[in-house]
């Protein structure tokens, strides 16, 4: 797990959950994200989407708060969604299998805030998770 920058969730009122929205092609991996998130209090899984174009879209009309975010999408990139997005977003965690160096230095250069490995980080991802709400609702 990498922490690459500080937290951006200083949109997130007092007492209000933290919305998250998932980022996943993988059908089954995004349910057992939803469950796995579902059990953190003050948190609230918003939506799931599996390509670029739905995930921005959802990004802009929402009120997002974190977005996790794989790479590889059905349709596009995690990197096409957040150029698409700039620097006015939800804070990021690209939450990938291809966690290559040059991929977590382009996330870098993106501003992303964390970037795990599915592999390897997994179970890290709820206190990834806590750690931003925490920093929300304080």
């Amino acid at each position: 797990m990498i922490n690459i920058r500080s937290s951006s969730t200083e949109g997130v009122r007092t007492g209000a959950a933290l919305r998250i929205l998932l980022v996943e092609d993988s059908e089954l991996l995004a349910e057992r994200l939803r469950e796995l998130l579902g059990q953190i209090a003050g948190v609230e899984v918003v939506g799931t989407v599996r390509d670029e174009r739905a995930a921005v879209a959802m990004t802009k009309e929402g009120d997002i708060h974190v977005l996790i975010l794989d790479l590889q999408l059905k349709n596009g990139t995690g990197f096409g969604v957040l150029r698409s997005l700039g620097e006015d977003r939800p804070a990021v965690i690209v939450f990938t299998n291809y966690a290559l160096p040059e991929y977590r230095r382009r996330a870098e250069q993106l501003g992303v805030e964390y970037f795990l490995n599915k592999s390897l980080d997994f179970e890290r991802l709820p206190e990834v998770i806590r750690t931003l709400a925490r920093s929300a609702h304080s």
